[in-house]
């Protein structure tokens, strides 16, 4: 996305420090990493300003210290993982800023790398203190940030320092960003979105946004429920948010007048109990269902009629699942509609990005996650870049 400097565009770095924001706020189990993705998403960035002749210093966070030094949330057991991953030596600062921090970036040699101890031990970072990131801005001549899953926070290892230095995405960073101006900015057209999950409260913003930017949007899960609740049809005893009928009403009103075309499942499959092999058995919706009856995943019909809305269109954008893909039998339809879309994507006719945490779990689950074309694991950045709000960590590093 030209409007954002990358590293294509940062000036001779041999002898530079680059202060690298990057999101190793990794699963932890008794010190040791037990999941390295979000390592080796950093890996391409890292790797550019080494061989570009600059020195490495590594801003993170890790769980929730709340502005104190506590010593199980330090980044110190990630160095062995990121060392290996890079196959060269990985030095540690115990702490992000001051004489420590200065000196150990100071010694190590072009191409070198150091981590600096979690940015969340200093209550500046939360409050995006000027005075904080002007600490961490004394230990660099670039800024970079590699950490979009941060970036809906103004704080000041994401916001404050692109401020201070001449800031630029990281690969990472980048990928992300030309995604989303894939599926949402400027996408190919006809735009399908696909929404699920539980609840329509907790994604009422983001049905809004993207009523006015797609052309079909289909609605799944606990929250098309509440949908159908709304229309009149008989949910049984599922899952839905009964109280929001009107606000599902006005969505729908919405979506006509803007042209976006809404498909709500036509028929679900409905179980009495949500555990693995619990009897199950196909309704059209419509038809009456007991209190014990709990719709759990969408019908064969409803995922024909959502692969053909999919061969039909250029470009999908998919957050939440279909049903509750977590206990089969009621991931048939979230996995068939993932293996369709990734058919389609690896085909090269469909631009397929996906994000959100279920959502990359359930294209995990289906086996398709590296057929999409992109895959966040942003959570709520993803979220809210898809609901139409500017993230701070992304506006700090537009060209100016």
């Amino acid at each position: 996305m030209t409007q954002y400097r990358t590293l294509d565009d940062a000036p001779d770095l041999v002898g530079k420090t680059a202060l690298v924001r990057v999101d190793f706020n990794v699963p932890m189990e008794d010190g040791k990493v037990t999941e390295d993705t979000r390592l080796r998403v950093a890996l391409p960035t890292i790797e550019k300003l080494r061989d570009a002749g600059a020195k490495v210093a590594l801003l993170a966070h890790f769980d929730r210290p709340k502005g104190q030094r506590v010593p199980s949330m330090s980044l110190e057991p990630v160095v062995d993982d990121l060392e290996h991953l890079l196959g060269a030596p990985v030095r540690f600062a115990k702490d992000c800023i001051g004489d420590e921090a200065r000196t150990m970036i100071t010694d190590v040699d072009a191409g070198g790398v150091v981590l600096l101890e979690n940015v969340r031990f200093h209550p500046g970072e939360e409050k995006n203190d000027p005075a904080f990131a002007a600490q961490l801005a004394e230990l660099g001549d670039i800024y970079v940030n590699d950490a979009f899953s941060a970036a809906h926070r103004a704080h000041a290892s994401t916001e404050g320092l692109a401020r201070l230095l001449p800031a630029y995405a990281g690969e990472s960073m980048r990928r992300e960003l030309d995604a989303l101006d894939a599926a949402l900015g400027n996408p190919r057209k006809p735009v399908m979105g696909i929404v699920g999950g539980a609840k329509v409260s907790t994604k009422l913003d983001l049905l809004k946004n993207l009523v006015g930017k797609l052309d079909r949007l289909a609605i799944g899960g606990g929250m098309a429920n509440t949908f159908l609740f709304a229309q009149g049809i008989d949910i049984g005893g599922s899952l839905a948010e009964r109280d929001m009928a009107d606000t599902a009403r006005e969505i729908l009103t919405e979506a006509a007048a803007k042209g976006c075309e809404i498909l709500l499942p036509v028929d679900f499959v409905v179980a009495t109990e949500v555990k693995p092999g619990a009897p199950s058995r196909p309704v059209v919706a419509g038809q009456p269902l007991s209190a014990d009856d709990k719709i759990l995943d969408a019908g064969p019909a409803s995922v024909a009629r959502l692969v053909d809305a999919l061969t039909a269109s250029k470009t999908l954008i998919w957050n939440g699942p279909l049903g509750v893909f977590e206990v089969p039998p009621f991931d048939v339809a979230t996995v068939a509609v993932a293996r369709h879309a990734a058919a389609l994507a690896k085909a090269g006719v469909l631009t397929a990005v996906g994000g959100g945490g279920d959502t990359v779990a359930a294209l995990h689950h289906a086996g398709v996650a590296d057929d999409m074309t992109f895959v966040s694991t942003a959570g709520g950045a993803f979220l809210e870049w898809m609901e139409g709000k500017p993230l701070p960590g992304v506006e700090a590093l537009r060209a100016r």
